[in-house]
């Protein structure tokens, strides 16, 4: 919810609802995108913007659902790795233990509303982009359910994507392409790079990617706003 709204039951009820069907459909995705990455990405872009256009607790203001239609680039199977999450460099123990690593004191990130949780840099991925390497630091958020949190700003910020950036990865909300703990990789797929929901309205909270997750070229990859 957000940072100014108290919510009622039915409100509580929805949201475990959409936070199910995202849950269901990555999945699926996960599943498909085994043989298939690009069916699997047509399968998340279509049912998203169904649940964007059709779901009570969809980020997109209720007089806009209908007239809602997302927007990407076409599939780049250039944009989709398999990568080894490095340690970040710490002196105390933390989640990032399951890539081999240490984490470091805990960090606030940019935030939309006035809360601004706790996270802690567990690591970095390189990806290994058409016009050069660019690395990404991966956080944890301590608060809420935990979970791997990739937000990344590039070129395209401001113009065709939100201003504040754009995540690839949000697993405490199901955002989550897979990975092998016991090998000390993730899936990134930057198809499936999407906004944060306070990209649609103000009212959402949304942690926000910092500066040293910037990519200084355009990502024309996942969804865009126009």
């Amino acid at each position: 919810m957000t940072d100014d709204e108290r919510p009622t039951t039915a409100d509580r009820a929805w949201l475990a609802d959409w936070r199910r069907r995202v849950a269901e459909l990555y999945a699926d995705v996960r599943a498909i995108a085994a043989d298939d990455p690009p069916t699997a990405w047509e399968t998340w872009r279509r049912e998203r913007e169904s649940l964007y256009r059709t779901h009570p607790q969809s980020p997109v203001p209720a007089a806009e659902r209908d007239a809602f239609r997302a927007l990407h680039w076409p599939y780049d199977d250039r944009m989709r790795w398999t990568v080894a999450v490095e340690a970040a460099p710490a002196a105390s123990a933390g989640p990032s233990a399951a890539f081999g690593g240490l984490a470091i004191a805990p960090i606030e990130l940019p935030n939309s509303g006035a809360e601004s949780p706790a996270f802690d840099r567990v690591g970095v991925v390189r990806l290994p982009l058409p016009d050069g390497a660019a690395a990404l630091p991966l956080f944890w958020m301590r608060g809420y359910a935990g979970g791997l949190f990739l937000p990344f700003l590039d070129a395209t910020n401001g113009t065709e994507t939100y201003g504040a950036g754009r995540y690839l990865l949000d697993t405490a909300k199901s955002a989550d392409l897979g990975g092998d703990p016991a090998s000390g990789t993730l899936v990134v797929d930057a198809n499936f790079a999407f906004q944060p929901s306070c990209a649609f309205d103000p009212r959402w909270a949304c942690p926000l990617a910092g500066p040293e997750s910037r990519i200084p070229t355009r990502i024309e990859a996942g969804e865009r706003l126009r």
